[in-house]
């Protein structure tokens, strides 16, 4: 079975963003990664000061509904990064691409 992408953008609302990527550099995506979810990013659009893009990969499409439902049942969500990450977004877009590249095979071990 081939992993899946997440192409995850967010539209975060004026003067967040740079907030909002050091959060989820420095408290989301450490609990991504202890789940065993890849993630790479943040990247903040070139061409609009509140956006920003992210990717995050599973291993295929079972295991990425395993570990989305740990992620966000988990302490670590919804006792405090649901709070803090919610407010901020003013809209988002998910896009999940199957990985025919192999990036999986690839992919950084750390996002930071």
């Amino acid at each position: 079975m081939a992993a899946v992408i997440e192409v995850r953008t967010y539209k975060i609302r004026p003067g967040q963003r740079d907030q909002i990527m050091e959060l989820l550099r420095s408290r989301l995506f450490p609990v991504h990664e202890a789940i065993g979810i890849r993630v790479l990013g943040p990247f903040p659009s070139a061409e609009d000061e509140d956006t920003l893009v992210w990717l995050r990969a599973f291993p295929d499409a079972a295991s990425r509904d395993t570990m989305t439902k740990t992620l966000y049942g988990g302490g670590a969500w919804k006792d405090e990064l649901e709070g803090l990450i919610l407010p901020a977004i003013a809209d988002y877009h998910v896009a999940l691409v199957e990985d025919t590249a192999d990036l999986w095979g690839s992919w950084p071990q750390t996002s930071t």
